[in-house]
């Protein structure tokens, strides 16, 4: 939740003493504000989407499944990162931060909240679906109840204790035009290592919510291929690439923005410092759409929740039942199943 300001540059080795020209950070401002329009579409999409996992969760599910527990935590966690868009648009496109100081901090925190919990949780889902597929763990086992708020607790923790530097860190500031920004290292506390802060969210944000993830995603699901494969049943060959996609959509909108966040850092020349702030614009708005639809996506991969979909389509709109053919499963039979079907 970032907007580059046109910052004056002084060349210490110029005996005239004479600062050089300006790098204006307006080119990219100016692309991000147009971009941020989509922010609204963004919050309006995943509060009527995980809205309708919920809906899906409550009527159809019981609350006792690890795969359950695991996917309503990530539709909150994504509800959370998501209510912190229609600030951040308002902010990119008036290039001014309307909304006080409180706010700031607040916004901020809870962006990087939903943001690492987000990622914790798909991570944490692929996990137990690796437990699940090859080990075929049952819930009578290690995959129960218990474990499942155990880890949720675990994430929650994690992410709140990570979102305190963002909150320390976090304020406002008016600029010279007196613009009013909302960003992290402004102003000064002499009872605070902005430095220490400022290095400690890098490495923080490098290995936990980067590295980390990554490796668990990247074993768990070639554990799972492998699995399926051996199998030789050519009905779990759709399974395989299901994984595929899911594995390829993480890659490709989570991977170039956070190699961009971690260059973004870096002491560069102003050409550089441009070019970067366009990636960045671009990046962050693919993963924001990955966060926005992901707890749909896992969802509605199954077949059972896909008939549940169509269960409440026929159910509202009873003219559809000719067009969509819906399967009939007891409640007490789909909630002891410990993973959706793919």
């Amino acid at each position: 939740m970032t907007m580059e300001t046109t910052t004056w540059d002084y060349d210490y080795g110029n005996v005239t003493g004479e600062p050089v020209p300006p790098c204006s950070r307006d080119g990219d401002n100016n692309l991000g504000a147009w971009l941020s329009i989509v922010y609204y579409f963004m919050f309006v999409f995943s509060l009527f989407g995980n809205a309708l996992v919920i809906i899906i969760i409550q009527r159809f599910e019981r609350l006792t499944t690890v795969t359950n527990i695991l996917l309503l935590n990530l539709v909150f966690s994504s509800l959370i990162f998501m209510s912190s868009l229609p600030f951040t648009g308002v902010y990119m496109q008036l290039s001014n931060w309307i909304f006080g100081k409180v706010m700031c901090k607040i916004i901020g925190s809870i962006y990087y909240l939903g943001f690492y919990s987000s990622v914790l949780f798909l991570t944490l889902l692929t996990f137990d679906r690796h437990l699940a597929v090859v080990y075929s763990l049952s819930t009578s086992q290690v995959r129960n109840r218990s474990y499942a708020v155990i880890c949720c607790a675990v994430v929650w923790l994690v992410s709140g204790l990570a979102c305190l530097r963002n909150m320390l860190l976090h304020n406002t500031s008016v600029y010279i035009n007196k613009q009013t920004l909302c960003d992290e290292y402004l102003g000064y506390s002499p009872n605070i290592d902005l430095e220490k802060l400022r290095k400690s969210g890098f490495y923080l944000q490098l290995f936990l919510f980067l590295i980390f993830p990554l490796a668990v995603i990247i074993y768990c699901y070639v554990r799972i291929v492998i699995t399926v494969i051996s199998s030789r049943i050519a009905t779990k060959f759709k399974t395989v690439r299901l994984i595929f996609i899911i594995v390829l959509l993480f890659f490709i909108c989570w991977i170039p923005f956070n190699i961009v966040i971690l260059m973004h850092g870096k002491d560069t020349t102003c050409e550089e410092q441009q070019k970067l702030g366009y990636a960045l614009q671009i990046t962050r708005n693919i993963a924001y759409i990955y966060f926005c639809v992901s707890p749909i996506f896992y969802t509605f991969v199954g077949k059972k929740f896909q008939n549940h979909f169509r269960q409440l389509l026929v159910k509202r709109f009873p003219g559809l039942r000719q067009y969509i053919s819906v399967s009939q499963f007891s409640r007490t039979n789909m909630s002891t199943r410990s993973t959706p079907n793919v």
